[in-house]
């Protein structure tokens, strides 16, 4: 095997590897799981402070990169096999020229898949949405989630920290719809004494405005803050899959829906009448790990490979010092080796990732 021409994982002796796996076939992991699925943040930098993800102190450093090294990377990423592109933050839509790395990405073909196309998704508060919908959409978005953890004006409000945020979210969504980027998935994370009571109200909400509302358990990926008020993850704050569940069944018989790939997240679920419909994402009690098939690039341009990742990989720096995309995909499928087999939430030593969800990308 050929000697490494650019320095493995920021120097670190620890984990460096003395060489690169062959660049060939589909890119899979140590545990044998086929990767397809990449998420790239494109800022750290949001519009609101959302209370289980900021602490509502210090704002955080900007961290980001030109438009067009993301599009580099994304276009290595794609030649080793991804075919879905998730663009995340922050809050993706404060980036400038995000319109032309929309349509960049959504032009290039899956190297194993050259018939179809590239899926391009996008994760935003909504806050910003009503004006660029159309345009995502014309640009080649394909799909559109909107994270909004409240359907009270009052209780939304409450969580993002501005004022009136859940009249522009709410057109915001009804303008994805429109464009065309349905049915349209809002994902509400679930806090114990402090939103889940808007359960049968989202239930609703699906069934009204004919999205896909998708509660998530909450994981340990808040920032740190000293403050006592803070929402700091514990067990107990969790509100589980059965639980939620048992909610919705009380408020209306669920029917349980077939998984729509073998790697998906959620559990699907629609009501007895086929009106509306529900997915439950459960790292916590119920990991999915197993067919994880998705890796991470931050906005900073470090490569993660779980969530839960206790190591970057610098992919920018690499790239700043010249790489090439054949080594910069070389690089790559060296780091995805590491991808860990699971995470470990709520097992005795766990500890929390090395960066919260906001400089992570969601």
């Amino acid at each position: 095997m050929a000697s490494v021409p650019f320095p493995i994982f920021d120097q670190r002796p620890e984990i460096a590897l003395a060489g690169f796996p062959p660049a060939s076939g589909r890119l899979t992991d140590s545990h044998g799981r086929l990767l397809t699925d990449l998420r790239v943040s494109v800022t750290n930098r949001c519009n609101y402070r959302c209370v289980y993800c900021r602490s509502g102190e210090d704002g955080v450093d900007p961290a980001e990169l030109p438009i067009a090294d993301y599009a580099r990377m994304i276009r290595v990423f794609v030649s080793l096999g991804i075919e879905k592109v998730r663009l995340t933050g922050g809050e993706p839509l404060l980036r400038r020229n995000l319109l032309e790395l929309v349509a960049e990405t959504a032009a290039l073909r899956p190297a194993f898949n050259p018939e179809s196309r590239i899926d391009v998704a996008l994760t935003t508060n909504g806050h910003l949405l009503e004006g660029l919908a159309q345009p995502l959409r014309d640009a080649g978005l394909s799909r559109i989630t909107v994270s909004m953890d409240a359907v009270d004006a009052a209780a939304f409000a409450r969580i993002t920290r501005v004022p009136g945020s859940y009249d522009r979210v709410l057109r915001g969504v009804r303008a994805a719809q429109k464009a065309g980027l349905g049915p349209v998935k809002v994902n509400c994370v679930l806090l114990r004494g402090f939103n889940d009571d808007q359960i049968e109200d989202f239930a609703r909400f699906s069934r009204e405005e004919g999205v896909i509302v998708r509660f998530i358990e909450w994981m340990p990926l808040e920032e740190a803050s000293e403050n006592p008020h803070a929402h700091n993850w514990a067990p107990g704050t969790v509100v589980t899959l059965d639980e939620i569940v048992t909610r919705l069944n009380a408020f209306r018989p669920l029917v349980e829906l077939p998984p729509n790939h073998q790697s998906e997240t959620a559990r699907r679920f629609t009501f007895d009448d086929g009106l509306g419909e529900i997915g439950i994402i459960a790292p916590v009690s119920r990991p999915f790990c197993g067919h994880c098939s998705r890796i991470r690039l931050t906005s900073d341009g470090s490569v993660r490979t779980c969530l839960f990742s206790q190591t970057d990989h610098d992919l920018a720096g690499l790239m700043r010092r010249g790489a090439s995309d054949t080594e910069m995909a070389d690089w790559i499928r060296a780091v995805v080796q590491r991808k860990e087999a699971r995470h470990h939430i709520g097992e005795p030593g766990f500890l929390k990732p090395s960066r919260s969800m906001v400089h992570i990308g969601g």
